[in-house]
Formats: C-alpha cells, structure tokens, sequence
C-alpha cells in the first residue's frame, strides 16, 4: 500500500486525468478501501483542492474548477509523449510558437526525473528537424477558428484560392482538421450552400463574427479527414481524366498514392478520374495500377500514353539489339 502522502499525489493524478470518477474505481485503482478514498478527498480538500462529491449509489468524484492550483502529475509517458509533442511543434506549422514550444520544453525537462531526461534530451540531440516550406497559420487566427467552431458562430472572412483568386466567404465552421503539417477549416459554405474545406493560412477573418447557428448534421469525423486529405491532393491538380479500369476498385485504391473516389462497376471494374500537373505525368502514374484500362474522352492524355509507349518499345528493341 502507498504512504500517504504518496497516495494523494497518485489520488490527485487520477482526478486530473478523467473528469469522473466512482469511490470503488479510485479504491481500486490505488488498492485500498472507499472509506480511505473519502479519507484523502478530505485532506485534499484541506489542502485547498476542490473536489466536488456525487452523492448516491454510484456516486464518486471529479476535480472542480478554482481554489488552489493543482501540480500538474504527469506520470513517465505522459511526460515523454508532452516533450516530444513540444518539440515537434517547435518545428510545427503555426507561426510564431516555435520559441514558446522549446521554452516550455526547456522547463519541463529541468523538473524530470534523471531516467526521463536522458530520454528526452537523446530525443532533441538527435533529431534534425526539416524546415517548414511554405506558409504559416497565425495562431490567433487559428485559435479564433476553433472557438466559432465550438460555439456555432459564423465566421466572415476574405479568402485566397490556390490559383490566388481573392474570394469574401460567409461560413457556418464546424472541424479544424490538420494534414501533413497545414491546418484546414471544413465548413458549410452559406453563399455555395455546400461543404468546403478552407486552407486556414489563407483565411484573413472579418470582424465581427457572425451569429450563431444551428450545426447541420455531420459526418463521421474519419469521413470529414478522409474527405480533406482527398481534397488537399486534388487541389493542385491541373489535369484531369475519368479513366475506368479492368480491376476491382479495392485493387485501384490500394495502388493510389493519396485518397481518390473510386467508383465500382461490378466486381472486376471500377471507374475514377485521377489527376496530375500534366497528361504526361498521368500516364505515368496510370502505368502505375498494375491492371489494363480505358481513357474516357481524355485525347491528350491518349497522345501521351502514345509516346510514352513508342519509347518503352524502342528501349525494349534497342536492348534486344544489344544483346543478339
């Protein structure tokens, strides 16, 4: 069994850790009895923590909010998992944190016990961080964003497209969604009347926000992720073509480098339409499914599929020549 002053400690880490919990699963957890839990919420208490008590058959406790600060108990994963996650956002994609990440980093590592910090310090001395390319989101943008998303308030901003066409949108935002280090905003659009996903480093909002909103009904939250990642790679696409391959549409997905629609038209077709910078660059990747298929009205990327299979021959007849 744990001193005492231990077990409050342990006591007081599992109250910051879940919202709720009942007198027998933090018994339980700390092995001893309920009588010695309502024991130590009252030394809590008088120490100055509020706990606040639920009372009945199934009642139990959770950690209120004011009085005195508790310590921040962090157990060795959870300050493992703390530290790496500072030092990735020192490297991250929201501008200006960089410098308060490694100062929060700095702190937590002179509080670590010696077997923690030969960890974390291994962790910053050997990692070499790839500069970020591109643009950053202001956090206070970012953190403006999350609070209409939460409390149903329509946002006002003007826009920047990819292609730097200017845009002035009226927004009902609902998820915050980061991919491959930029952050996007999916929203119903109230001038499209339609889904939109917004790159959040391209939003300049308009004050004041907008008034609240009744939230639509949503997707599941792997779906809207699922959706902005199939988004984000077709957003630069300059080509398209509707191609129908002789595959099963499981097959043509497992060989697609980010998430397209596929279609299915029976069990050993399937139709899509990728996308590439170029015809060119398409029927390279094409070549890529490992199954035959079809271009759909598509003439210059025939014509490319044309060349690219001429030189394949020639290589393949000039290596037959070289070796009779």
């Amino acid at each position: 069994m744990l001193e005492t002053s231990a077990r409050l400690l342990r006591l007081l880490s599992l109250l910051q850790a879940r919202r709720d919990w009942t007198s027998a699963e933090l018994a339980a957890r700390l092995g001893v009895t309920t009588r010695t839990i309502r024991n130590d919420v009252d030394r809590l208490r008088g120490l100055g923590y509020p706990v606040d008590a639920r009372p009945g058959v199934a009642g139990g406790y959770r950690l209120g909010a004011g009085g005195a600060l508790p310590p921040l108990l962090l157990d060795d994963e959870e300050a493992v998992a703390v530290a790496i996650g500072l030092r990735t956002a020192a490297s991250g994609s929201v501008a200006g944190i960089e410098e308060t990440s490694l100062r929060a980093l700095a702190k937590l590592q002179q509080m670590l016990p010696s077997r923690l910090r030969r960890r974390v310090s291994a962790l910053g001395s050997t990692t070499l961080p790839v500069p970020l390319r591109g643009p950053q989101v202001d956090p206070d943008v970012l953190t403006m964003i999350a609070v209409a998303c939460r409390d149903h308030e329509r946002l006002r901003f003007d826009y920047r497209a990819h292609s730097g066409a200017p845009s002035r949108r009226s927004v009902e935002p609902y998820r915050l969604v980061n991919d491959r280090r930029r952050w996007y905003l999916v929203a119903w659009d109230t001038d499209r009347d339609a889904w939109r996903t917004f790159r959040a480093d391209r939003i300049e909002p308009r004050a004041p926000a907008g008034p609240r909103f009744t939230p639509r009904a949503l997707p599941p939250d792997r779906e809207i992720a699922a959706q902005v990642a199939r988004g984000v790679g077709e957003a630069t696409w300059r080509y398209r073509a509707q191609v129908i391959v002789h595959a099963p549409a499981a097959h043509v997905r497992g060989r697609l480098p980010i998430p397209v629609k596929v279609e299915p038209m029976g069990e050993d077709r399937c139709a899509f339409e990728p996308g590439s910078d170029d015809p060119e660059t398409l029927a390279l990747y094409l070549g890529m499914l490992d199954a035959d298929f079809e271009i759909v009205d598509a003439p210059e990327l025939v014509n490319a599929l044309g060349k690219l299979t001429g030189r394949y021959q020639r290589a393949i007849d000039a290596s037959q020549r070289a070796s009779s």
